[in-house]
């Protein structure tokens, strides 16, 4: 399992650059000025750092329980996003519901069309983090490779 440092490394760089890429996008697509967009994106960005801390140590703990491993397969990549995503929706809708003064169902939509992004980010950079800083369980590493005999 990763370490509590390693998963603060993890989860401020995700936020980081997402925040770089999604403020503008959100500003554009969704007709709201950037600093109103900025706020939520921030608020979002730090329940969503607190969700992926605690999100991450349970599903690796659910991993060792159920297949005593760590090793994520690509589906199970995507189990891992869908409720990742799943439950940072049912944390961060009413918060931009209230802000920007707009019903929940219209929150929805914004943030329905911000998962596709949201998903192809997350698998992405969890990937790629994996395959910079992979770590060594069971006689495999995350990068689906076996460390070299010594």
């Amino acid at each position: 399992m990763r370490t509590h440092r390693d998963r603060i490394r993890h989860a401020v760089g995700f936020e980081v650059i997402a925040l770089i890429l999604s403020i503008p996008i959100m500003s554009f697509f969704f007709g709201f000025e950037l600093k109103d967009i900025s706020v939520i994106a921030i608020a979002g960005s730090i329940i969503a750092t607190l969700w992926n801390y605690g999100f991450n140590i349970v599903f690796d703990k659910g991993m060792l329980k159920f297949t005593r491993s760590t090793f994520k397969t690509p589906w199970i990549r995507v189990l891992h996003v869908v409720l990742f995503e799943g439950g940072l929706l049912v944390l961060y809708l009413p918060m931009v519901a209230w802000y920007l003064n707009i019903s929940l169902w219209h929150a929805f939509v914004m943030d329905a069309s911000l998962v596709g992004f949201y998903l192809f980010y997350t698998f992405s950079y969890n990937w790629a983090y994996d395959k910079l800083f992979p770590i060594t369980h069971f006689g495999h590493t995350t990068d689906n490779t076996v460390p070299a005999q010594t």
